[in-house]
């Protein structure tokens, strides 16, 4: 049966959720706040492909190393445990999803909520090829894999100590001296802190914007999916069939599709369930590769520095470097403080050159 179908969100998982379903005949309207496809989430993140790092967060040593960073403005994970008095609501989120981080952490669930995790990243990233691949998507795809490194002894001893569980689970995770890392990436040969790594070759990167972007166009022009760019919804009124209030109109629908991110969240009432979604902020900076000796000297391979949790990719003559978590409710500022830890990483590690 034929259904009119809504996909709130053009993000990543909004324009795949919309593929399927024109794939499958229905006729689906696509609703984005934004003038395009991908500006949110999806905008400027670390372009890591990572299967290999599905584990979750739900680990007491999470915990403990999330408290001991609570007052250093360039730690990897900023968190501020105080509510805000004039955002109630973002108070009411942060603690609720708190008490549950904290529930699954202490009944134990990370090992299969990881399982689960990487299963899903498994088939996740074999549909973006498949799909990159039959919709002729060009969108700086680079399947060279991941190195993680460590510059901590008991760090890199953690890593190669799960070598049998995430291969069971259908990952590759090599285990690498730093003449190995040295010589999969010689980029990396003038950070000398190096001890060792894990190279998870399977892995990939790719400008998801780009994919974001492209599928969009290939979705408006081959599928006839309807695209309402710069239309936010203010409402979901429940009816016979569901009715979506826009800033611009009023549409009804046979179905629903929430793909909104930490957005969701506020929709819970309409739901009447809450989907225990929190923001996480991150930053990044995006380098770009003018001459000859910037291009051979940035690394081709991404990079995962796992201490300091900051990723590097290469995107085509660009070369990005994210990181920097904040747990900071639905703020979008961006703050120098954060800034800086890359550009310093960056210069210390020797991966772009003048």
């Amino acid at each position: 049966m034929k259904k009119n179908v809504a996909v709130i969100g053009a993000g990543v998982l909004g324009v795949n959720t919309a593929y399927f379903l024109a794939k499958k005949n229905q006729n689906v309207t696509v609703f984005d706040t934004h003038k395009y496809a991908g500006m949110e989430t999806s905008y400027s993140n670390g372009a890591q492909i990572s299967v290999c790092n599905s584990e979750t967060w739900t680990q007491w040593d999470n915990v403990k190393k999330g408290i001991q960073w609570i007052f250093k403005d360039d730690a990897p994970l900023l968190f501020n445990p105080m509510p805000n008095l004039f955002r109630p609501y973002d108070t009411y989120s942060k603690y609720m999803w708190m008490i549950n981080f904290f529930i699954t952490t202490a009944l134990g669930k990370y090992k299969k909520n990881s399982e689960n995790a990487f299963a899903i990243s498994l088939k996740s990233r074999d549909l973006y090829f498949k799909i990159a691949d039959e919709e002729g998507i060009e969108f700086d795809l680079m399947k060279k894999g991941i190195i993680h490194f460590y510059n901590s002894k008991r760090e890199f001893e953690i890593a190669a100590s799960k070598k049998d569980w995430i291969e069971a689970m259908g990952c590759e995770w090599e285990i690498v001296d730093r003449d190995q890392i040295f010589e999969i990436e010689p980029a990396l040969k003038n950070n000398h802190k190096i001890i060792g790594g894990v190279y998870t070759k399977s892995d990939a990167t790719g400008d998801i914007h780009k994919y974001c972007f492209e599928l969009a166009k290939v979705l408006e022009k081959k599928y006839g999916v309807d695209f309402k760019f710069s239309e936010t919804i203010k409402d979901i009124k429940k009816s016979n069939k569901p009715i979506l209030q826009t800033n611009k109109n009023e549409y009804e629908f046979d179905d629903i599709i929430l793909c909104t991110g930490v957005e969701t969240e506020r929709f819970r009432r309409k739901f009447g369930d809450s989907f225990r979604i929190y923001p996480v902020k991150g930053y990044s900076v995006t380098v770009d590769l003018e001459d000859d000796k910037s291009r051979e000297s940035a690394p081709f391979v991404s990079l995962l520095d796992d201490p300091s949790k900051l990723v590097a990719s290469r995107l085509g003559n660009r070369l990005r470097v994210a990181g920097t978590a904040e747990l900071a409710g639905y703020n979008k500022d961006i703050r120098s403080n954060r800034i800086k830890p890359l550009l310093k990483w960056i210069i210390f590690s020797y991966i772009c050159l003048k």
